[in-house]
């Protein structure tokens, strides 16, 4: 198992940037793949960047071009620089790691976006 322990998140004016931190308590490179979710009151936990062990990304197109996920293997750490940030951009974020036979979730950090 792993324990993901997510930070970086808070008010930031639309146009703004952010990163988000997601410190995990074993070596990442064990860990297929690590990403990031967001979600809303009344809405569906959505996709928002993943990175796999062997160091490939993929993007919602939502943040595609304002969104990169990297990671600092030496820190066990993985990390979403949001920039160009947008009122929609709002939401918790929650990060995540793909294991063999379960995905484990942050408890989430809180992102706000103002106009």
């Amino acid at each position: 198992q792993v324990q993901l322990v997510e930070s970086g998140g808070g008010l930031v004016q639309a146009g703004g940037s952010l990163r988000l931190s997601c410190a995990a308590s074993r070596n990442i490179l064990s860990i297929n793949a690590m990403g990031w979710s967001r979600q809303t009151p009344g809405k569906q936990r959505e996709f928002v960047a993943s990175i796999t062990s062997g160091g490939s990304t993929n993007y919602a197109d939502s943040v595609e071009g304002r969104s990169t996920i990297y990671r600092d293997i030496s820190r066990n750490t993985v990390y979403l620089q949001m920039s160009s940030l947008k009122p929609e951009d709002t939401a918790v974020y929650y990060c995540n790691a793909v294991l063999i036979s379960v995905t484990v979730w942050g408890q989430g950090t809180q992102v706000t976006v103002s106009s």
